[in-house]
């Protein structure tokens, strides 16, 4: 299935996409696509239903964060050897594990918003992978049955307040608008083999990413069961999983977003993002 929620911020409605590619109203079935509705009984529910049942909705639609309410939004640095490489920084002996804020999350063709006084903001296409069973000291061999689903993830970063304002990266990871997720959550049974999708990412027309997940340094798997070790991971929350090369950072010379930039990327199965790079302002 593809899960997602329509709709005007703040207003969303829960949704899917038919085989058609048609949209359709689930908001006879459940309220909301809650970290609730992930659970595996759930979804077997939505699963049987008809979709043609369903009621049709008028597209276009602004599409939200495919999930609300997700409680951490983590994040694993360095997790294609190559782009460690354009990054000058060695490959890493275990994952390296970041937050970013629940607060930066938005849907996935909202404007991204510069920070204020940026002068690095760059870009990175990552596959998303959402729980959807509560994970604690999971192994590795059982991790993917604690995944609701994957999601496309734009991964973005301001590289000045990341890598030259101390030592924690997280300051700039979850600025607002730093997170757009989605289209849709596909679930699991849909997309197969996590490790064999293509991501890209385009600026202004000009590729700028191509990758594929099979070329991670940890997999899917891994990620699930070594976080599991850390910290209890329960339905709704997102991990965001690496970046291949080609970002603005690995560049010679760097080359960081600006406003009036237009940012396409995608990944296969999952679906595809736009979003227009524009000045700080504030939202209240």
């Amino acid at each position: 299935m593809k899960l997602l929620r329509y709709g005007p911020v703040g207003g969303e409605k829960p949704g899917l996409l038919d085989a058609s590619g048609a949209l359709r109203d689930l908001s006879g079935h459940v309220a909301d696509i809650t970290p609730a509705a992930l659970a595996p009984q759930v979804l077997a529910r939505l699963r049987a239903i008809d979709s043609q049942s369903l009621p049709k909705v008028d597209s276009p639609q602004r599409y939200g964060p495919p999930v609300s309410g997700t409680r951490k939004f983590l994040a694993i640095g360095l997790n294609y050897a190559d782009h460690a490489a354009e990054s000058n920084m060695p490959i890493p002996a275990e994952p390296i594990l970041f937050t970013k804020a629940t607060s930066c999350i938005q849907g996935p063709d909202d404007d991204v918003m510069l920070p204020r006084d940026s002068v690095k903001s760059d870009w990175e296409v990552e596959l998303g992978v959402v729980i959807g069973k509560t994970a604690r000291y999971v192994e590795e061999a059982e991790a993917l049955s604690h995944v609701a689903g994957y999601l496309t993830v734009n991964d973005l970063s301001e590289r000045e307040y990341q890598l030259e304002r101390g030592s924690q990266w997280d300051k700039g990871k979850g600025c607002d608008t730093f997170g757009p997720v989605g289209p849709w959550l596909v679930t699991a049974d849909e997309v197969g083999d996590p490790q064999n999708l293509d991501l890209w990412l385009d600026v202004n027309g000009r590729r700028m990413q191509t990758g594929n997940t099979r070329t991670m340094v940890f997999t899917v798997s891994n990620l699930v069961s070594y976080i599991s070790r850390f910290m209890t991971l329960e339905p709704g929350d997102i991990i965001t999983t690496g970046t291949p090369p080609g970002v603005g950072l690995g560049m010679k010379p760097p080359v960081y977003l600006k406003a009036g930039d237009v940012i396409r990327l995608g990944i296969e199965k999952l679906g595809e993002q736009q979003q227009r790079v524009v000045p700080w302002r504030r939202v209240d």
